[in-house]
């Protein structure tokens, strides 16, 4: 049994402050709770004996079987499904990832939470392991990215920090962006390591980002020089442009 108390706490972990304070994030579903399960230490699963019943749960910190109902009052979803969890936010060490020999995303302010969580998907999708987050972007533990991701969070390492001061001590490191004004991509040369940042829904990339980008990227309209939307929504032009950095890699 779900009691009032426990689906208080599931409540609170709704605002970023509940999350922050607990140390926890929710994530909602059979195939999400099932990828995360795997990866993430879980500190409460509520499930209905249907999904317990058909499901091989591995150990967590407390099980709960709850009516349909039950598990209504506590969801954050429209339409609930058979099974929430309670996961420990993980503590990813920057310090430990090999950014100058893989592929790395930059978010510069993405604030729409469906954006950053199809982002999350697409990186998982193209086998980018890293995204480096401006402070400003959107929670990554948000209920809304979270579900966006489908399950990528299993796999993806999302990282908030200081960009201008990230980038000022990656020196080394190909710095990609895309920009109305930069080269068409497709007659570039495009390293198979690196950062691709990618800028806010409204204003792009920041002056202060911009300015370590070594290479300037656009993704062309087709026909050139047709009347055209003003530009992609942000997660459509991710995937375009990790589309084209995996293809350079394949067929390098």
């Amino acid at each position: 049994m779900l009691s009032k108390n426990k689906i208080k706490y599931i409540q609170s972990l709704k605002d970023k402050k509940g999350r922050a304070e607990h140390g926890v994030f929710v994530a909602e579903g059979n195939k999400m709770v099932g990828e995360l399960l795997h990866s993430i230490p879980c500190q409460l699963l509520v499930a209905t004996s249907g999904f317990l019943e058909n499901n091989s749960v591995p150990q967590v910190g407390e099980l709960i079987e709850a009516t349909e109902d039950e598990l209504c009052k506590a969801s954050f979803l429209k339409t609930p499904q058979q099974v929430l969890g309670i996961f420990v936010i993980p503590s990813w060490d920057s310090q430990k990832v090999d950014w100058a020999g893989s592929l790395s995303l930059m978010l510069d302010g993405i604030q729409d939470p469906g954006n950053l969580g199809t982002i999350i998907r697409l990186a998982d999708w193209y086998g980018i392991r890293h995204i480096i987050c401006s402070p400003d972007t959107a929670d990554v533990y948000n209920p809304k990215v979270v579900q966006a991701t489908m399950g990528a969070l299993a796999r993806v390492q999302v990282h908030y920090m200081d960009l201008p001061e990230w980038l000022a001590a990656h020196s080394g490191i190909p710095v990609y962006g895309t920009f109305l004004d930069g080269e068409n991509m497709y007659g570039q040369t495009l390293s198979a390591s690196g950062v691709i940042v990618m800028g806010n829904e409204g204003n792009g990339i920041r002056p202060e980002v911009a300015e370590y980008i070594s290479r300037r990227l656009f993704i062309p309209i087709f026909p050139p020089g047709s009347q055209s939307s003003e530009s992609l929504n942000v997660a459509v032009a991710t995937a375009i442009v990790c589309a084209e950095f995996r293809r350079r890699e394949i067929y390098r």
